[in-house]
């Protein structure tokens, strides 16, 4: 059987699932280093995952506007989520996800240019650096950038409890269009 890379109206492309599942392990890897940051402190292994935070958000950041451009391109052969209160509940959810996704590393991006310090992800550098910092910049990101990424992982466990309502309790194939 050949490989669908496009969604179409009964289940999501190669292309979505990927993206989808890439992005929830960087997620995971992003949270993971934040939450062993506030239990353990300043440690090597803490050293280690957050020395990472500001490459894999970028690579983040990167994937959400391909993954939001790729949703627009399939947006008429996507599957629907369905109408009424649950159908509305879906699209609200979803979105908020994507503004949250695009938001938080977006507010990281423009602090760290605002920070007038270089910027390298794995060895290539992104941002040069060099001038005084831009208090315009950094504050919302200082203000926003935490408490918006804990709303998000609130938004994250909202979407795996619906998953696993759609999956256990209304028993429908909703799942099954995600994981293929």
């Amino acid at each position: 059987m050949a490989t669908q890379w496009r969604d179409d109206g009964f289940r999501y492309g190669a292309v979505t699932r990927g993206l989808h599942w890439v992005m929830a392990l960087l997620l995971a890897w992003q949270f993971a280093g934040m939450a062993v940051k506030e239990i353990v402190g300043k440690a090597p292994i803490t050293a280690f995952w957050v020395g990472t935070h500001k490459g894999i958000g970028v690579i983040l950041l990167t994937l959400i506007v391909v993954r939001a451009l790729w949703g627009l391109y399939n947006m008429k052969t996507r599957p629907a989520p369905g109408g009424g209160f649950w159908g509305l509940a879906a699209k609200l959810g979803h979105l908020a996800l994507y503004a949250l996704m695009l938001i938080v590393p977006a507010l990281a991006l423009l602090r760290q240019y605002g920070s007038g310090k270089p910027l390298d992800v794995f060895g290539v550098r992104l941002i040069e650096g060099g001038w005084a910092e831009v208090p315009w910049m950094t504050a919302p990101a200082n203000a926003a950038h935490g408490l918006l990424a804990w709303l998000l992982l609130a938004a994250i466990a909202g979407h795996i409890l619906m998953v696993l309502v759609h999956r256990f309790i209304w028993k429908d194939d909703t799942v099954g269009r995600m994981v293929g």
